[in-house]
């Protein structure tokens, strides 16, 4: 009996993973010093514009809401930037939200100078218009979100830029019958951890954890339908731009080569040389 009693005793403890007074794999950790291990992060390109209309695109990671009502964004820049005087002049910017086939052109945009080429052109981006400021949006992105800088708070490495949203566009692909705006179709980026990602599997709707049971869940996502309807296309505009000039992508595997850029774009906590830094 009392070794039955041990016996049991010793799965109980294996399952736990306390086996021999050791702590399993799974409660083992490792302490960092401080840094910013905040992950997964949106991957956007921020345009803007200098006084005379000379447009600029910026990849930021460091971004975010800070407020619902009255609604506001932030982004976080290196005062070394190039579009950091822009964004200071002009005290406008657009936040246009990326897609897994906009990768190459937001990671072009984030390693490549404003001062040495023109990145609309060189990624084969179309300028639109905006309904409230003078930058221009991407139109190959599906979510174009427009903003006034409010307050800009010098931080150290980088500068917050504080700024009320004044008015937002989507793009009517992602518009289903019922009216709802299916974002999750679009194949929107994420950045974590020096690589970036498609978001992807359908988990749960806010509030999933207390709504009462008894409905049948869906076994598929919104965005597994949509690939059904449009036999696996999504963002065709985007991909089908991006495939008018494959010299682009030869010049972003040769920036990749030199590093991770350092601002508040993916990698930003290093210091790789003057171009990275020259957005």
């Amino acid at each position: 009996m009392k070794n039955d009693n041990s016996r049991k005793r010793g799965q109980r403890n294996q399952k736990a993973g306390r086996t021999g007074g050791q702590k399993s794999r799974s409660q083992e950790r490792l302490h960092w010093r401080s840094g910013n291990m905040l992950y997964p992060v949106p991957a956007v390109m921020v345009s803007c514009a200098d006084r005379g209309g000379r447009a600029n695109i910026i990849t930021i990671a460091w971004t975010g809401t800070i407020c619902s009502d009255p609604a506001m964004v932030y982004i976080s820049v290196r005062p070394g930037r190039y579009s950091y005087d822009l964004l200071k002049d002009s005290g406008e910017f657009v936040i246009n939200l990326t897609t897994a086939s906009l990768a190459e052109a937001a990671d072009f945009c984030g390693v490549r100078s404003g001062r040495d080429v023109d990145k609309f052109r060189e990624c084969s981006l179309t300028p639109l218009p905006s309904k409230h400021i003078k930058a221009p949006s991407i139109a190959e992105s599906p979510v174009n979100i427009e903003c006034r800088v409010k307050e800009m708070i010098p931080l150290g490495t980088h500068h917050m830029f504080l700024a009320d949203v004044l008015g937002v566009t989507v793009d009517n692909r992602f518009i289903d019958e019922s009216g709802r705006f299916c974002l999750e179709n679009a194949g929107l980026l994420a950045y974590s951890h020096g690589a970036y990602f498609e978001l992807g599997r359908f988990v749960g709707k806010f509030g999933f954890s207390v709504r009462k049971s008894g409905k049948k869940k869906a076994s598929r996502s919104s965005a597994d339908s949509f690939r059904e309807k449009t036999g696996g296309r999504e963002t065709e505009t985007a991909e089908s731009s991006h495939g008018k000039k494959d010299h682009n992508r030869r010049g972003v595997r040769r920036q990749k080569k030199d590093g991770r850029q350092d601002s508040g774009h993916p990698g930003s906590g290093r210091r790789t040389g003057k171009k990275q830094r020259n957005s």
